[in-house]
């Protein structure tokens, strides 16, 4: 594992004039903290391996909660006292 780099602070005016250097330097290890009137408010930091590799394909036929039973009368028309409810 490679040493921490040393934390930079910079305030939001030159983050937003040298983001895209400021991203490099935070690729290669460095922790850039962007500061507003001295105070800090985020941090760049490196992307993890973990956070970089592909995500697994969801199986065929699931939705993202991993729902994959869906009722047979799914769209059968609501019943009366349901749709009196609904203002319908």
């Amino acid at each position: 594992m490679e040493p921490a780099m040393a934390n930079t602070q910079v305030n939001l005016y030159e983050a937003k004039t040298h983001l895209s250097s400021l991203v490099e330097r935070a690729a290669k290890g460095e922790e850039i903290v962007i500061a507003k009137a001295g105070k800090p408010m985020a941090r760049l930091l490196p992307m993890t391996a973990e956070e970089m590799a592909p995500q697994p394909l969801r199986k065929f036929g699931q939705n993202l909660l991993g729902i994959t039973y869906i009722a047979d009368d799914f769209d059968a028309p609501l019943p009366e006292d349901v749709l009196r409810d609904f203002g319908l």
